[in-house]
């Protein structure tokens, strides 16, 4: 694609990266054959294609973001799909954020939308704060239709039925490995995760370290910035980044890391990508080195000698989340190791399509992210399985509020296999 960014343009080396994805480019339209939102609203410009030719026009004139673009551009998930299929390579992923960055700084949003997405970029990145949201969301649910806007009516019904104690395993520590070490690692523990779903970070715990892994629970470490990020709130994002890279950078300089491990997808594709976040500020070098051992958990576990299980009589329906499979580019890993654990595992029809979590895409664009989850829920209820896995905690919260089928974490499955206990969904069949 042809661009014409004046010199003084590409001295910003946001407009100069944004410059190189934009010239990869082709306009072949493979991209709108995988895109969940062009396959519900059948738009051209709620493709991949569509919101490049917005961008382009945006950023090349240098103008403020309109309505339009910023209501295309808002409702792109971020799913990442079309980088999977691009033939060409395009970082769809580093425009977008570029996109909303500059969308952030040039357009001021009606009132209401301004509050709204102030009070997530204030709450959902605090598993404190998040916690007494629920607890509140779980009172107000009854009135839910009374109210008049939909994103509400969303949060409202976002609150789990229970709401899990605080995890003591989250606070900063080190667990010491069961038998001999293998491997030195850091485990990210999140922060919505920490307030929706604590046996996550708990079962990761126990199997790392009956693999022998010596776990680290990093002081001053918290939110990937990930929520912020692709709101375009760069300095929040950045800044709850740069707190995770100094607690990380801290332990590889003291003790030593093999490995960060991530256990939810969506972060993981973010703390991947802080060295190109990073990248012209003072923290690049550490950012970079933080990127280089961040892995999903399923990487880590290939590493290991996951030891092989009897076969279970249990059908697990793998759902692939966006942020692994497009994002991070694993496809196989977390079947490969469910098999291996004995489970027998199916995947439903077009598990490249997103389910609408997408973060706070649920919340915000309320309408299509259902549309995605009715059509997610159904391919999986096809397969007629006893359990469903995943490895975002987003999409477990998106999948099992529209079916019966218990949804639980991949890791859960595993450390169940190999001596943990049985996971509690499972338990409340």
């Amino acid at each position: 694609m042809q661009t014409t960014f004046t010199p003084d343009q590409l001295q910003d080396p946001a407009i100069q990266r944004s410059n190189e994805v934009l010239r990869t480019c082709v306009h072949c339209g493979f991209c709108t054959a995988t895109c969940p939102t062009y396959a519900v609203l059948g738009d051209e410009l709620d493709s991949p294609r569509g919101r490049i030719y917005l961008i382009k026009d945006m950023l090349e004139k240098g103008r403020p973001a309109d309505e339009k673009t910023v209501k295309h551009i808002d409702r792109c998930l971020s799913c990442l799909a079309c980088m999977t299929t691009c033939p060409s390579g395009v970082h769809y992923m580093h425009l977008v954020d570029h996109a909303r960055e500059y969308i952030e700084q040039t357009y001021k949003r009606p009132m209401f939308e301004r509050v709204l997405r102030w009070v997530l970029s204030k709450i959902l990145p605090y598993p404190g704060r998040f916690r007494l949201a629920l607890l509140g969301a779980q009172i107000g649910r009854p009135f839910r239709g009374l109210l008049p806007d939909p994103r509400l009516r969303a949060m409202l019904e976002m609150a789990p039925k229970h709401i899990p104690p605080v995890s003591r395993n989250d606070d900063p520590q080190v667990f010491a490995p069961q038998g001999a070490r293998k491997m030195r690692v850091a485990l990210m523990t999140g922060c919505a995760q920490r307030a929706l779903n604590t046996d996550i970070n708990d079962a990761t715990i126990r199997l790392l370290r009956r693999l022998g892994c010596e776990v680290v629970i990093a002081e001053g470490q918290g939110c990937c910035g990930a929520l912020t990020h692709h709101m375009g709130k760069t300095q929040e994002s950045h800044a709850t980044a740069a707190r995770n890279i100094r607690a990380w950078h801290r332990e590889m300089q003291n003790g030593g890391l093999d490995a960060i491990v991530i256990n939810t997808s969506g972060c993981g594709t973010t703390v991947k990508d802080y060295g190109h976040m990073f990248r012209n500020e003072p923290l690049a070098a550490e950012a970079k080195a933080v990127s280089e051992i961040a892995m999903d958990v399923s990487e880590v576990l290939m590493k290991l000698d996951l030891p092989k299980g009897e076969t279970q009589e249990m059908k697990v329906a793998y759902h692939a989340a966006c942020s692994l499979q497009h994002g991070q580019q694993i496809k196989t890993y977390p079947k490969d190791l469910l098999k291996r654990a004995g489970f027998t595992v199916t995947e439903p029809k077009d598990s490249h399509l997103c389910c609408g979590s997408a973060g706070t895409y649920n919340l915000m664009q309320p309408e299509i992210s259902g549309q995605l989850k009715s059509r997610k829920v159904a391919t999986l209820e096809a397969k007629q399985p006893d359990v469903i896995a995943a490895g975002n905690i987003g999409c477990m919260m998106q999948i099992g509020g529209g079916t019966k089928i218990p949804v639980v974490h991949t890791v859960e499955l595993l450390d169940w296999a190999t001596g943990g206990p049985r996971p509690r969904a499972l338990s409340q069949e």
